[in-house]
């Protein structure tokens, strides 16, 4: 697909780049604290919270249910953004993303457990996980279109990579409040009151991260669409007539990355607690680190990518997602701490090894006038594919193993890897394009 590069650059001045490297950054930190907060607190708070009633494993399972419907809100989130994008422009998505998230989560932050509403508790944090998951649906996608569609010729890999890095620095700052408060509070304050304080935070951050992206001209590639009168009319229809197929294979491939992230994070954590050796604290601080080194590696994947080509890189970083997956259960809980950080770091490593590139890998498969659909649209179904039901999926396998090692978790993870392989490797190179 050869797709025509834009006419002109606008000139780029150092304030310039620092206000586009910073609203395309400052959003996906937000936006996956927001995400990282909830998935933490469905592995550890929510359960006694919202599910008192249950059994521990059954309340568990249930809170992972409601973390499920946030993923089911991002294909609608991605549909109503992606065509915002495309129509109204990247800058637009931007600012809407960050305050539909940030208040849904500062909402949940307020809302009052099972014990005084009874039902209704549940319901409502059902009702507020849908409105995060469709700002979710469509943030990541704003992100990497401002920053790719903006960023100098050969290094748009590099530039897109800035968002990618949001993830890592969410998770970071989400479990950092988390861990800080579990540690100060005792147990029956944070379950009283401690777990809602990071979702409150949740509300400052998004005010700062709207104001900070409001100061954002929109990108060069969209305003010469606008200019020569080329948007479409009807974005979300074209690409699911004309690039079905491509949507399909990106959304496999993409599936890949959250089941290995949430297996890592959300899964790992609920799997720990409560065994010898693996205290609250001490599993946070592993996975921190590990998620700390994943930061660090995003640009240096990314670069990788630019170089040697976004395809190549992606495939290759697959195969040694599959690889590690392998080992990882039985490496979970034994060896302490220390076996926990290395085994971690190295399935997050050859995860961002992928999703590294992807930020401007996937823009690139789709023409300027419904890039921000058909980006939108296949990255958050490999997203529901891969993530939504992981944490889910993990916790029933493991269960079935009783106290010992859960292999299943591992065929899981190798099978989705693979189905992500074959869609990676149907879909074309381009190194030697040029997209806008």
């Amino acid at each position: 697909m050869s797709i025509r590069q834009p006419t002109e650059r606008p000139l780029r001045t150092a304030a310039s780049v620092n206000r586009v490297t910073s609203a395309a950054l400052v959003g996906t930190v937000i936006e996956f604290y927001d995400f990282a907060l909830y998935a933490t607190a469905a592995a550890i708070v929510f359960g006694p919270v919202f599910f008192p009633g249950f059994a521990p494993a059954a309340a568990t399972l249930a809170a992972f249910g409601t973390f499920a419907t946030g993923f089911v809100a991002r294909p609608l989130g991605s549909a109503l953004f992606g065509h915002i994008g495309d129509r109204l422009g990247r800058r637009a998505v931007l600012q809407s993303t960050v305050l539909v998230t940030g208040l849904a989560t500062f909402a949940i932050g307020l809302l009052p457990g099972y014990r005084e509403l009874g039902v209704a508790a549940p319901v409502c944090l059902v009702v507020l996980r849908f409105v995060q998951g469709l700002g979710i649906g469509g943030e990541w996608t704003g992100a990497v279109l401002l920053a790719g569609e903006h960023a100098p010729a050969g290094r748009r890999g590099l530039w897109a990579s800035l968002p990618q890095t949001g993830p890592a620095i969410g998770f970071l700052l989400a479990n950092g409040c988390v861990l800080t408060l579990s540690a100060a509070l005792t147990e029956g304050q944070f379950l009283a009151w401690g777990w809602r304080v990071p979702f409150w935070c949740a509300g400052l951050l998004a005010l700062i991260g709207f104001l900070l992206r409001s100061r954002v001209v929109e990108t060069p590639v969209f305003q010469e669409l606008a200019r020569d009168d080329a948007l479409a009319r009807s974005p979300l229809r074209t690409v699911l007539r004309q690039h079905r197929g491509r949507v399909l294979l990106v959304a496999g491939a993409v599936m890949c990355t959250y089941a290995v992230h949430y297996t890592a994070t959300a899964w790992a954590m609920s799997h720990l607690a409560g065994r010898p050796g693996f205290t609250r604290t001490g599993t946070l601080l592993c996975l921190m680190a590990a998620m700390t080194v994943m930061a660090a590696a995003t640009p240096v994947a990314a670069a990788l990518g630019d170089r040697y080509g976004r395809r190549r890189v992606g495939i290759a970083g697959c195969v040694a997602m599959g690889a590690t997956a392998v080992p990882y259960p039985a490496l979970l809980g034994t060896g302490g701490l220390p076996v926990l950080w290395a085994s971690t770091t190295a399935m997050l490593l050859a995860l961002i090894t992928m999703l590294g590139v992807q930020g401007a890998y996937i823009p690139e498969l789709f023409e300027p006038r419904v890039r921000a659909s058909g980006t939108a649209v296949s990255y958050n179904l490999g997203a529901v594919l891969g993530g939504a039901l992981t944490p889910l999926i993990d916790t029933r396998l493991s269960q079935t193993t009783g106290e010992g090692v859960p292999w299943a978790v591992a065929a899981y993870l190798v099978g989705v890897c693979a189905v992500s392989l074959l869609c990676l490797l149907r879909l074309p190179d381009t190194q030697n394009e040029q997209p806008a």
